[in-house]
């Protein structure tokens, strides 16, 4: 319980800290990371493969990477970096493999982290596959973060210290964690022919892949035939065609509704009607009740007719503060009669109900086809004013004119390598045996080692990416942790980015606080404490003593607690409410 409070606490807090502690350097700081003091077996050596672009984060690798300097504007009228998050290039700091080997890592925490680099010349897909690939390295593990890239129409590369969200792209393709849930984006811009506008065209379903914090290899291929492939650590996860599964589709409908179309009046939704000639059946007693009581029932042998469920609580004692003239003859409260508990039940004994066997219920015509049943109305069609016909939607994509990496994230180092843009899939099969499956088998061999014997798989990051039917509190849990994160930064943009989590926190809030107020409402009308009596054995000596002191047993009998009759009791107002009127009556 205490692990889900204390985040809607710091929720509402969220608000006033937004910025707080948010001071990050200009994007273009580029931090040295210590290098893995750990011995490796294994030594980079660069590739000798080649390729239109080929990234394996060298030393001259800012030659070719420039980080955003694009700006916002400011609530205030001013004018502030878009892309706070820094870069660096480094070695893996967690499950490093190959000594020397460094990638572009994205080293900041809930910032936006923004880097492009243009090609040599650009790359026209139209005619031969295009092969993206490259490596994803999330080294804290799953959290909020994206881990796609994007690629840029040719043309950007004057203007690379600008980019930003607002760059034109071609293909957008990768990873993406979502919080909660991931999926592997492959998105591609279409320009209408008709309107020139471009429009997303997503793929349907993505695939959802699985993310730790090991190096994971993503490929994409796409033909000239309008097909695709991906494939994630060599092994294919999907397949398809741009015309056929992306949404929405590349070409239009030919015909749509017309919206000047109106259902006519006399128009007949009804399929089906009661018959008007049927007739309820004579014997039909719609009266007749539901249940009666069972008269083949006989009373248990054991059950009490004289005794009440309810008596007068023998251990009750009238409050010292009681006042008979003002507050009325006090009356011990009730409670159950340990006899009833141990029998079939007290009191008068009725018979139980069972079934009417005779019980119909109301009667209802029996439905009956619609004669006048015109069908379900539906507008007419007519031919769409903006369709066109794109039967070769690769061929209409632009020219390539680099690579860029723009990403929201809630966890630091993440981390790219070995990116590889170009026609052969044979190449990237090359480059990824040099490189990911050295590293994937000492990876893995390497996590088995460091996980704890016994480790609970619902703890931690590695339980992230499950769904909530198999890890509900994982599940719960890092989508609290996620917003409460990405609220601290912008509120605003945690809002419209997690609706449900907001709005399911909103609720939270609402019902603890209502609970409370319940709880504090019982507390206040609870009733005033009954005092119990002493033991008999206590209770004859007080009563010798009382006698004693007061010469005589009557004015001990006329204080003693008046015990009403049962019936009186159970109509009359309970103790705890002429308590309650007697504190009052006193307070005054």
């Amino acid at each position: 319980m205490r692990t889900y409070i204390i985040p809607l606490a710091v929720l509402v807090a969220a608000g006033a800290s937004a910025h707080e502690g948010h001071d990050h350097d200009h994007a273009q700081v580029v931090e040295e990371a210590p290098k893995p003091s750990e011995s490796l077996t294994h030594s980079f050596t660069p590739t000798k493969i080649k390729a239109p672009f080929l990234e394996q984060f060298t030393d001259d690798w800012a030659e070719r990477w420039t980080p955003s300097e694009a700006t916002k504007k400011t609530p205030v009228g001013g004018e502030t970096f878009s892309y706070v998050g820094k870069w660096s290039v480094e070695e893996a700091s967690v499950y490093p493999v190959i000594a020397g080997d460094k990638g572009l890592v994205a080293k900041s925490k809930a910032a936006h982290h923004a880097i492009s680099a243009p090609f040599a010349k650009p790359i026209d897909f139209s005619d031969k596959s295009l092969v993206v690939q490259y490596e994803v390295k999330y080294q804290k593990g799953g959290n909020c973060g994206g881990g796609y890239i994007k690629l840029l129409e040719d043309g950007f590369q004057t203007s690379g210290k600008e980019f930003s969200d607002k760059t034109p792209w071609v293909i957008m393709f990768g990873p993406d964690l979502t919080c909660p849930g991931a999926k592997l984006h492959f998105i591609f811009r279409h320009k209408n022919p008709i309107t020139g506008e471009y429009e997303e065209k997503h793929q349907k379903p993505a695939t959802v892949p699985a993310i730790g914090k090991t190096t994971k290899l993503y490929t994409l291929i796409i033909n000239p035939d309008q097909t695709f492939v991906e494939k994630v650590d060599g092994k294919e996860v999907s397949s398809g065609s741009l015309l056929n599964d992306f949404e929405p589709p590349v070409n239009p409908p030919k015909e749509i509704d017309d919206p000047n179309d109106k259902k006519p009046e006399d128009w007949v939704d009804e399929a089906k009607i009661q018959d008007p000639e049927a007739k309820k059946p004579e014997d039909w007693d719609e009266d007749a009740p539901y249940q009666i009581p069972d008269e083949d029932a006989v009373k248990p042998e054991d059950w009490l007719d004289d005794e009440p469920d309810m008596i007068p609580d023998p251990d009750a004692i009238k409050p010292e503060e009681w006042d008979d003239e003002e507050d009325g003859d006090w009356v011990a409260p009730l409670v159950k009669n340990p006899k009833c508990e141990q029998a079939s039940g007290c009191g008068p004994w009725k018979r139980p109900n069972k079934a009417n066997p005779a019980y119909k219920g109301k009667w209802y015509a029996p439905m009956i086809d619609n004669p006048a049943y015109k069908g379900e109305w539906a507008p007419r069609k007519i031919a769409n004013p903006d369709y066109f016909e794109d039967l070769y939607p690769v061929q209409s994509l632009n020219k390539i004119g680099g690579v860029g990496i723009e990403l929201w994230t809630m966890t630091e180092d993440i981390l790219f390598d070995n990116i590889y843009i170009g026609h052969s899939m044979e190449d990237a099969a090359a480059l990824a045996e040099e490189t990911f499956y050295i590293k994937e088998d000492a990876e893995l061999r390497k996590e088995a080692n460091r996980k704890p014997a016994g480790a609970d798989d619902d703890d931690d990051e590695e339980t992230a990416d499950r769904t909530f039917k198999e890890a509900p509190v994982a599940f719960i849990r890092k989508a609290v942790l996620s917003f409460i994160e990405l609220a601290k930064i912008d509120p605003v943009m945690a809002v419209k980015t997690k609706p449900e989590t907001a709005t399911a926190l909103a609720v939270g809030i609402v019902t603890l606080f209502g609970m409370l107020g319940t709880f504090l409402g019982l507390l206040g009308a609870s009733q005033a404490p009954v005092t119990k009596s002493p033991k008999k054995s206590e209770k004859k000596e007080e009563a010798s003593s009382s006698a004693a002191a007061t010469n005589g047993t009557e004015k001990t009998a006329a204080s003693a607690p008046a015990v009403a009759p049962v019936d009186e009791q159970l109509k009359s107002t309970p103790a705890s409410t002429s308590a309650s009127t007697s504190s009052t009556k006193k307070r005054r």
